[in-house]
C-alpha cells in the first residue's frame, strides 16, 4: 500500500464521491487508509491536543481529522448526512440513539459500537450518536461527511441529562474541546509533577 499522503487521500475521496455519492465508495478509501494506521499517524502527525482539523470542505463533502482527549464525551447529535469514521489511533466508543415514538424530541439508547485502531464504520444520514474516548490517551479519527455542507447543515443535539433535543451549537462544541484540552493538559502536568 505504501505511504498515506493527505492530498492523495483527499483526491481519492473526491473521486470516490464523484463516482458514487453514497458512503460506499468512500468507505473503501477510508478502510484502505486505516488498514495501515501508522502511516496515517505519521502523515497527519502525532495527536497533541483535542480538536477538529478540516482537511477538505465543499458544499457536499467534508473531511475532518478529529482528535478526542482522554475521557472526552460528546453529547448525542445527528449529522443530517451520511458519515464514514475511520480510527487511526486510540479508540472511539459510539452509543447509537433512536427517537422515542410519540415523543418526537426525546431519544433512547439503541445500541453501541467500540471503534478501535483500523476500524472504519459508515453511519446513515438519520443516525444519532454520542461519542466517548474511554482510554487515557488521545484518539485520532478521520470523519467524512457527504451529501451536504457539514458546517451549514441544520443539525440537532440532545441534552446529556434530559435527552431533550435542541439545535446544534458549534460554539459549545468548540468550548467542549477546549475544556477537554484543559483537563488533559492538567493531567499531564500531574503526571510530570
Amino acid at each position: 500500500m505504501g505511504m498515506f499522503e493527505t492530498e492523495r487521500f483527499i483526491a481519492d475521496c473526491e473521486a470516490a464521491f464523484a463516482a458514487d455519492s453514497s458512503h460506499k465508495a468512500i468507505r473503501e478509501v477510508v478502510a484502505r487508509a486505516m488498514s495501515e494506521p501508522a502511516t496515517v499517524l505519521k502523515s497527519l502527525g502525532e495527536p497533541k491536543r483535542a480538536g477538529s482539523q478540516t482537511l477538505f470542505h465543499s458544499d457536499s463533502l467534508t473531511i475532518l481529522n478529529v482528535i478526542w482527549a482522554p475521557g472526552m464525551m460528546v453529547m448525542p447529535h445527528n449529522h443530517r448526512m451520511w458519515a464514514v469514521i475511520g480510527i487511526y489511533s486510540g479508540r472511539e466508543d459510539n452509543v447509537f440513539w433512536r427517537r422515542i415514538p410519540g415523543e418526537p424530541n426525546r431519544i433512547e439508547a439503541a445500541g453501541a459500537k467500540a471503534l478501535c485502531e483500523k476500524d472504519t464504520v459508515p453511519l446513515g444520514s438519520d443516525v444519532i450518536h454520542s461519542v466517548i474516548n474511554p482510554i487515557d490517551r488521545l484518539t485520532g479519527a478521520i470523519h467524512i461527511y457527504g451529501g451536504g455542507d457539514f458546517f451549514a447543515a441544520e443539525r440537532s443535539e440532545w441534552d446529556s441529562l434530559t435527552l431533550d433535543e435542541h439545535r446544534h451549537d458549534r460554539a459549545r462544541t468548540l468550548r467542549m474541546f477546549e475544556q477537554a484540552n484543559a483537563r488533559y493538559e492538567a493531567s499531564l502536568r500531574t503526571l510530570d509533577g
